[in-house]
């Protein structure tokens, strides 16, 4: 069994980070079936993306131990049409040595909180593979219910593959109009 990471630092990641987001993510790309990219990004790529997600004032968080980022999470605009604006989809990604220690509740628990502040009502996790006990239990932990799976919708590594939808309400979800104004989303 696998001992607990004691309190990693959360914080939000910079620019300094890029390169540690493309070799925890880069592994996954090759060995996992959580995200469907095929060809890890750039340490630049790593940065564009970042830059775009904290431009709608949204999470960016790496956990890190004694220097080293162990993983990172983020919410990300679940679509760019202006209706999807109190929705968000999350991401997170941990270094393989570390994973079932504790550092995705960290990261993830973290990430709803920013999201609830800035008044968002719902967050979406699109998990890649129906067979990732981790992440659905990860988010089943910290409140998410399933809410479908697409059957075989990418192909990777020689095999199908399915995508589990889990989605949390925050804030009252549907209960009531919101206050807080939303992501500034540009689609129509």
């Amino acid at each position: 069994m696998a001992v607990r990471i004691s309190a990693p630092l959360i914080r939000a990641a910079t620019a300094a980070d890029a390169g540690a987001l493309a070799a925890i993510y880069g592994h996954h790309v090759l060995h996992g079936l959580g995200t469907f990219e095929e060809v890890p990004p750039s340490p630049a790529e790593m940065e564009q993306r970042r830059l775009s997600v904290v431009a709608h004032g949204l999470p960016y968080l790496v956990a890190e131990d004694s220097g080293c980022v162990l993983g990172y999470a983020y919410a990300a605009p679940f679509r760019a049409r202006a209706a999807y604006r109190y929705t968000v989809e999350d991401s997170i990604y941990v270094a393989p040595h570390v994973q079932r220690r504790g550092v995705g509740h960290a990261l993830l628990s973290a990430v709803l909180e920013h999201c609830e502040a800035m008044g968002l009502r719902q967050v979406l996790a699109v998990i890649g593979d129906s067979e990732n006990g981790g992440s659905i239990g990860l988010h089943r932990a910290l409140g998410f219910e399933p809410a479908g799976v697409g059957k075989d919708v990418g192909f990777k590594q020689g095999r199908w593959v399915d995508i589990v939808w889990m989605q949390k309400t925050l804030n009252g979800g549907s209960g009531g109009v919101p206050d807080a104004p939303g992501l500034a989303l540009s689609g129509h």
